[in-house]
């Protein structure tokens, strides 16, 4: 087995009794998509994907069940030494649905190998656009953005942003806009049209600040889905899954969502006026937050008003009152904030030991 393949495979092997919360901190670190879920004795006993995890979190699974109960307890596998073109045919027939990720097991049923759909099939062209919103002023950073926006921030040898536009390239995205404010010029000048990186970089500068949507109305009439992310985040969210899981909703908006944890610090009392009905100590709530990553369809654009302060939070209230398909899409890869110095430092720690975030 290739060295590479070796350790897709140390990093993607958990314990089929972990929790899925000790799932999901494992496949940020394999970056695979899938997990194999193994005995002591590595015999295959599942497999988990991050669909199953995103579809865990929208139907309120908690995170401390075991990752066994939400993953595929027979999933589809192929024998030592099969061929590309037999490990495809599998992937693409074995099952009413595609899948991106082929088991290898021997005849005792150990795992000895993790085939991806990448491995064999050179990502295609993304049909979408993206804009990367890049204006804001970063105070919660300075000094550090006194003198540099926040999306051009170095990590590792490169600007967060920079690396926001590779991510996004190898997804199969090739045309982007970067709405700009503040210092707009230190961005225009690092990257120009784009063709440094082989993509296509316009730019829409504002004025004065239009919010995370007011920007978009800028723009010249949308005629492809587009891709909308805040330029402070550092992401490996698979975007060509999202935008698969998009289509198949048929929505106009799909919101990128993640999971967040708040453990209240005291006992919680149940009460029924002022009859006391139970009490729990200390508990943990669950709610999904807004990640910063949309993908919107043409057709919203008409919704955003000319010239006005406009976030994309209202644009989504408006097209919910408005009866539009907007759908949320949970994000379980790596995906980070940088809002404050502490999250610069957590980005600047993972870039050193991935690789420029990679």
């Amino acid at each position: 087995m290739q060295p590479q393949l070796a350790s897709r495979l140390t990093g993607a092997i958990i314990s089929d009794l972990a929790s899925i919360s000790e799932a999901v901190a494992r496949l940020e670190r394999a970056g695979t998509g899938a997990l194999l879920l193994c005995s002591t004795d590595l015999v295959l006993e599942g497999l988990l994907t991050d669909g199953d995890i995103r579809r865990a979190i929208l139907r309120g699974v908690p995170f401390d069940q075991p990752c066994s109960s939400i993953a595929s307890r027979e999933p589809v596998v192929g024998s030592p030494g099969v061929s590309a073109a037999e490990a495809l045919r599998l992937m693409d027939h074995a099952k009413d649905f595609v899948l991106n990720h082929l088991p290898v097991i021997d005849d005792k049923g150990r795992v000895v190998e993790l085939l991806l759909r990448s491995d064999f099939v050179t990502q295609e062209r993304l049909g979408l656009s993206a804009v990367i919103m890049a204006g804001g002023y970063g105070t919660r950073l300075r000094p550090l953005t006194d003198d540099l926006p926040k999306p051009m921030l170095p990590l590792g040898d490169k600007p967060l942003l920079e690396l926001t536009i590779e991510r996004l390239r190898e997804a199969g995205i090739k045309r982007f806009h970067v709405t700009t404010h503040y210092l707009s010029d230190k961005i225009t000048r690092h990257f120009g049209n784009g063709e440094a990186l082989d993509v296509d970089v316009n730019y829409v500068n504002e004025d004065r600040p239009l919010g995370t949507a007011g920007g978009l109305k800028l723009m010249s009439e949308l005629d492809e889905t587009l891709l909308v992310i805040n330029g402070d985040i550092l992401t490996e969210v698979d975007f060509r899954s999202m935008l698969t899981y998009h289509r198949d909703h048929g929505a106009d908006v799909t919101v990128g969502v993640r999971q967040y944890e708040l453990q209240v610090p005291y006992g919680v009392v149940e009460c029924d006026r002022a009859r006391v009905r139970g009490i729990q100590e200390k508990p943990v709530l669950n709610f999904l937050v807004n990640a910063g990553i949309y993908l919107l369809e043409p057709t919203v654009h008409r919704y955003i008003p000319d010239g006005q302060r406009f976030d994309m939070t209202d644009l989504i209230e408006r097209l919910v009152e408005k009866g539009r398909h907007v759908i949320s899409f949970p994000i379980v890869e790596y995906w980070l904030d940088i809002g404050r110095h502490g999250e610069y430092q957590q980005a600047q720690e993972h870039v050193r030991q991935n690789g420029n975030g990679k």
